[in-house]
């Protein structure tokens, strides 16, 4: 259940208020004294966005040289509020209702003012703020924040700054369905000369290894990326490779289907333009894409994953000062693909003294400053095994050794068209009322994460 709004305070540096709008009676009318009280007097404004005054919960944030102040009666969603203050200028799709709306307010007022949110452009444009803080709240529930969307029937410029940019002029047709909210993320009467859709499909892999090759931890990280210019308002279908989406398929068409290698896909969360009631009962991801750049879709992947890199290490102690290292990478990916930027950080002790080195492919130095000898390999094909082999003098120390845990070699790399998690798209379908033709564009690419092998 979403918690509501009970007031909103615009604040300048000094506490004064600039705007305030009470939409509940659960909170007194001092509330802002209590904020100056607890919080701007006592120097606390850097520690803590979240504060607990008496019965009331104050979330707040400063931008330019205003403090927004959000006061809730009721328990508030701390993880929420944090997200709110640190992506203050992005809106991620995952955020619950409350704090999407104060994001989007914020964005709002932006796209009113000319892309200025400070003291002068709320003083100068204060009738237009009430008339939108009272549309875009609804006794303290958010309502409708789309800017594109409200200026279709709130139609008053704002006193715009000199420096900002000169708005758009472009109409917006059909505003009808746009103010019921239908398709609030997308305009209607786009027009592109070429219809053209580009999927992204990038991945992240999260690797701990101990030193005998046992896996300790491993999981893929991945999101699918949209870059859409298709004209009219289409309707996309996107089919994956994963094992629900499959069987439930192959129920509805009481076939078998023919898909090869399926995966699991854990901790999935969609663009609010996916039709979740239809992947409930479909599982098929189905969506009227916003126009341009989008994240539509993010997930995880714990069971199964395809490691790119094996990494084999062997040290060995030739005494008090001396050392011996050889490390073999060996890519498990196909022959015909190859990785880029890779980059094999080994640890050695912090008294080496001198290093000497030779590599089968790319170039390595020792990097003092963070104790590693550093092997980079510009292009790195698939199915094969470059080596490093090193030995190392280090400075003869009066104080007896310590034994102590050597920190893990760690890597970096990016391999395209390949997926660590095995995810691959079956199709994506482009449906639009006047039957134009669309050209599909799919990338995958794998990078590393956190991608440690203890040695």
């Amino acid at each position: 259940m979403p918690v509501a709004a009970s007031a909103i305070y615009f604040l300048n540096l000094r506490g004064d208020v600039l705007i305030n709008r009470l939409y509940r009676d659960d909170v007194g009318g001092n509330m802002v004294d209590a904020f100056r009280t607890h919080i701007m007097q006592t120097k606390e404004l850097g520690t803590c966005p979240v504060k607990q005054i008496g019965g009331c919960s104050f979330f707040y944030m400063r931008i330019s040289n205003v403090y927004i102040v959000i006061v809730v009666s009721s328990n508030a969603n701390v993880a929420c509020a944090f997200k709110f203050v640190v992506e203050v200028y992005c809106i991620p799709s995952f955020l619950n209702s409350d704090t999407k709306a104060l994001l989007l307010a914020v964005a709002l007022f932006k796209s009113y003012f000319g892309g200025a949110f400070d003291e002068d452009a709320i003083r100068n444009n204060f009738v237009l703020i009430y008339e939108l803080l009272d549309e875009i709240m609804d006794f303290g529930y958010p309502q409708n924040l789309s800017p594109e969307i409200l200026k279709l029937y709130i139609t008053q410029e704002g006193v715009r700054s000199p420096f900002s940019s000169k708005p758009s002029d472009r109409p917006i047709p059909n505003a009808t369905l746009q103010v019921t909210g239908a398709v609030g993320w997308r305009r209607e009467g786009l027009v592109y000369k070429k219809n053209e859709v580009f999927l992204d499909i990038v991945e992240s892999v999260n690797l701990l290894m101990s030193s005998k090759g046992v896996v300790l931890r491993c999981d893929v990280t991945g999101k699918v990326l949209m870059k859409c210019f298709l004209s009219g308002m289409p309707d996309l279908k996107l089919g994956l490779n994963d094992k629900i989406g499959l069987e439930k398929e192959s129920q509805l068409k009481s076939r078998p289907t023919k898909s090869g290698k399926t995966i699991e896909l854990d901790d999935v969360t969609f663009h609010q333009c996916v039709n979740l009631t239809r992947f409930n009962s479909e599982k098929t991801v189905s969506f009227v894409p916003p126009d341009g750049e989008f994240e539509l879709m993010k997930y995880r992947i714990t069971e199964g994953v395809n490691l790119p890199f094996k990494v084999l290490p062997t040290i060995k102690e030739l005494g008090r000062t001396r050392m011996e290292v050889n490390v073999k990478v060996k890519s498990v990916f196909g022959a015909k693909m190859f990785a880029l930027g890779v980059v094999v950080k080994i640890p050695v002790p912090k008294h080496t003294a001198k290093t000497s080195f030779t590599v089968t492919s790319g170039r390595a130095k020792y990097n003092a400053s963070i104790d590693c000898l550093v092997w980079k390999i510009r292009k790195f094909p698939g199915q094969t095994e470059p080596t490093l082999s090193a030995e190392i003098e280090l400075i003869s120390t009066m104080t007896e050794k310590k034994s102590s845990t050597r920190p893990p070699i760690q890597m970096e790399f990016q391999v395209p068209m390949f997926t660590a998690s095995g995810l691959r798209v079956r199709f994506l379908k482009v449906w639009e009322k006047s039957g134009y033709n669309t050209v599909e564009w799919v990338r995958y690419i794998t990078k590393a994460g956190s991608y440690e092998v203890r040695c």
